[in-house]
This record gives C-alpha cells, structure tokens and sequence, in this order.
C-alpha cells in the first residue's frame, strides 16, 4: 500500500492513543515541532493532522492547536464496517482538493463553472422576473416528481433535434447532474458492485461511487483515441462489472473526444452484456467544432444507456437544474429521485421554459462557446510557450479541460507550493485516480474570463517548471 510522508507521526500517534499513553485532551505537538522533529514540509505535517482529524482520533482548536479526540471503544464500527473504510489514497486526494480549492486574486484555474463575466447575468434575471410575474405564487407549489412536463418534451426536443431521439417521458428533471449521476448508480448498483470508470476521472464521480460503497476499475484515456474500449471489453470477460460511467463528449479532465465509431459499439456492447452505461453529457454543448456531437444514447438499441446533463456548466453554477435520461431503468429512477426530495426548484424549472422556448439558451451558447474557445487557445498558447518542451498539453476540442503531463524528473511538491504561494491554483492529477498513476499531472480550466494578469499566472508557473528541472540536472550532472 502507498506509503504517505506524514506516517511517520501518524502512526506513532495513533499508536498511542490506542495503548492509552495519550489521552483524551491531551495536546498534541504543534506543526512547527512535529516539522522539525521529523524533517518534514509544514504541508506534509497539516496534511498527517488532517488524516488524524478524519480519522476521528484528533480535534483541531482554532489558535490552540490539535487535541486527542474521544475515541469510546465500544462504538467503534464491528469488523465487517472496518473493512469498507475508505482507501488512504482516496483521502489524501480529498485533503489535496479541499486544500486548493481557494479562490485567486486574479483567476481560478481549477473551478469547472463559468466565471461571472461569461455568465449572461442580465438574461437570466430578467427571464426570472418575467417568469415571477407570470407563474406568481404557483411557484411555491410542489412540482411533479419527475420535473414539469412541458421542461421534459423542450428538453427532449431539443436532443432530437442534435441527433439523440429522446421522448419526454423517459426523462427525469433533477437538481444538477451529480445528483442526477447518484441517482442513476443507486438505482442499477448495490454495495460491493464493481462500477468502471474512466482514468483519469474527475473527483466528484469517485466521490460519488465511494458513497454508494462500491468498487472501482479503471478504464484508460488515451490522447490519441479517448476512451480504450478493448481493455473495457476484455476487463468485462474477467470481472463483473455491473456498470459503467463514462464522459463521451469532451472528457474531464482531458477534453477528449469519442468517436460516434466507438459510441456505437460501446452501447452495441453494453446491450450485448446488459451492462448499464451512465453516460455524463455535462459538457456536450461547449463543442469547438461546428457541430455538436451526438451522444452514446443515439445508439443505444436496446435502453441499456442513461444519460445525464445540466444547465450549470453552460449558464450559472447556482442553477441547479439536470435531466435523466433513464433509458430502460424509468421505475428504479422514479423511485430513487423521489426518496431524495421532491421536487426541483420551480424557479428554475419555468426559468428554463422560458430560456428555451423562446431560444435564447442556444444564442447564449453561440457567443459563450466562442468566448471559451478562444480562452482555451490563450491558455493553450502559455502554456507551451512558458513551460518545459518536454511537457504534454492536450489541445481540447470542447469542454473546460486542459490535461497536462509534465517531465519525470519534476519535483512536482515543490512546484504546488510555489503555486500555491503564487495564488496559481490548478487542480493536482493525483485526484483523479484511486491509484497513483497521475503523480506527474494536472488539470488547467480555461472556465474563468482570461485577462493578462491571468496569463502571467501561467507563464510564472511555467517558468518556475523549468527552473526546477533545470535544478535537478545541475545536481545530477554534479
């Protein structure tokens, strides 16, 4: 198992509140002696209090410092609970999020909404007064369970009209596309059940899949052709995997691509061996090219794909409004969507009515697509140009995603520190994976209006990458 720098204290402590040599109350080292002590980084010593903290075994005092929590033996969890705790690497990858998931004095490079100047603020509060005093107090009303009827067939209009027959009546209004994916797992998958994902995938799915206590298989992403379906094929001959979930159009983090070629075979496949496919259609309408991509449901012959979408990534993160598309799984989805509320906000609902029946949602994506396209080829451009030639960016063809591959020999502790410091927030690879496969990565988003002072973030960073590699030749040439 991966061995953490911070163990070296965590687990003496742990050690000694189990035999009782430390006690409830007792004051704990601060992060300065424990760094000194043990010749470890101040962020390494948070990070070992962190997992401490996590564990249940120490509490934090604001000004304080750390404290032996409680720790009553006799309700602690029976064996069959230990065994499910969650894996050391999946922790560390939350610490890590939480820890840099600060906003920037200039722009963020890790938040995967759009940032207020590319939000169309005055179109949507004007829709929202308009819709307040046509609806009035209706809107303080519980709405159908499986989201207004009227939203669902313009919904599932519009998908036809891009290529994805959908009807209305398989279709499920939700609040956002996380919970429409929670949904959709809880309603096919058990605890214990093996669930395939992609890798890298975004932190937020194995999060999800982590809470409904199921296992993970990790399915390659390629630059060159996206989503590896014959290791999906061949893992499917070995292991039982009861479902898959999967980002076609514009992968996050990597902004890659499917090919309509493997989307079909992919739901011929998960139609032959009645394996359910979640399909995250989250970013589908921020396409690049001309055309918007159709989707893994536009082949699905026999409802064995569920899709799932939303309006925050392309409007505003606070409208919290997604579908479900169900496929051949309606009544195990009713019934998980209801046990979780219900219904979604009104406000929302009847303001996307309204967006899209007088089709202002499509003439805010022509310019928002173009603003964000454009972003992408600044960032892009910085990027290649700022940092090491021996580093990978992969040029995105939609979506908000830049995935970036840097040399081995980068000290890649040192060089989140720096960014730290410097207010330049990316997001580390090691948060998309239960492995430690992507130590060596991060993930950019070009989500926020781009100025210079955001474009020097960039080139500061790059230049910081060189200078530490060219730090680590000099001492091996030494």
């Amino acid at each position: 198992m991966q061995q953490y720098r911070y163990e070296i204290f965590t687990s003496v402590i742990e050690k000694q509140i189990k035999s009782g040599i430390l006690k409830y109350g007792d004051r704990l080292p601060s992060v300065r002696e424990m760094k000194e002590k043990y010749g470890l980084s101040r962020t390494s010593v948070q990070s070992g209090y962190e997992y401490l903290i996590m564990k249940g075994w120490v509490h934090s005092s604001p000004r304080s410092g750390y404290f032996v929590a409680y720790r009553n033996d006799r309700m602690l969890p029976s064996d069959q609970r230990t065994a499910i705790v969650k894996d050391p690497v999946f922790t560390e990858n939350m610490i890590l999020t939480s820890a840099r998931n600060k906003p920037s004095a200039f722009s963020s490079f890790n938040n995967t909404a759009p940032g207020d100047p590319l939000i169309p603020q005055k179109l949507i509060l004007k829709t929202m007064q308009q819709v307040i005093r046509k609806k009035g107090a209706s809107l303080l009303r519980y709405y159908p369970v499986a989201g207004s009827e009227e939203l669902r067939h313009l919904i599932a209009e519009r998908m036809t009209g891009y290529g994805t027959p959908m009807s209305r009546d398989e279709l499920i209004i939700t609040d956002g596309a996380l919970q429409s994916l929670f949904i959709a797992l809880h309603a096919v998958v058990k605890e214990g059940d093996c669930i395939a994902v992609e890798s890298p995938c975004v932190f937020s799915v194995l999060e999800v899949i982590t809470s409904l206590k199921c296992k993970v298989i990790e399915i390659p992403v390629h630059f060159s052709r996206g989503f590896d379906l014959e290791s999906f094929r061949k893992l499917c001959e070995v292991h039982y995997i009861r479902c898959l979930v999967v980002t076609a159009n514009f992968h996050n983090p990597t902004g890659t691509l499917m090919s309509d070629e493997v989307k079909e075979a992919l739901a011929d496949l998960a139609g032959d061996l009645r394996i359910p496919v979640i399909e995250n259609d989250i970013y589908g309408d921020i396409f690049f090219s001309d055309t918007r991509p159709r989707c893994i449901k536009s082949f699905d012959k026999k409802g064995f794909v569920m899709t799932v979408s939303s309006f925050s990534k392309t409007l505003s993160p606070g409208i919290r409004l997604g579908w479900l598309n169900t496929g051949r799984f309606y009544a195990k989805v009713e019934m998980s969507r209801f046990s979780l509320g219900r219904t979604v906000a009104p406000i929302y609902q009847e303001l996307m009515i309204e967006l899209l029946k007088k089709n202002s949602y499509d003439r805010h994506l022509r310019s928002f697509r173009k603003n964000i396209h454009q972003q992408s080829v600044l960032i892009i451009n910085a990027l290649r140009s700022a940092f090491p030639q021996s580093s990978c960016f992969h040029q995105p063809e939609g979506g908000y995603s830049i995935w970036a591959e840097m040399p081995e020999n980068l000290d890649m502790d040192r060089f989140y520190n720096y960014c730290e410091e410097h207010r330049i927030l990316f997001t580390p690879g090691a948060t998309f994976s239960l492995t430690r496969n992507y130590q060596k990565c991060f993930r950019i988003v070009f989500a926020e209006y781009m100025t210079p002072e955001s474009i020097n973030l960039i080139e500061k960073a790059g230049r910081k990458a060189v200078e530490l590699l060219t730090e680590h030749f000099n001492r091996k040439q030494i």
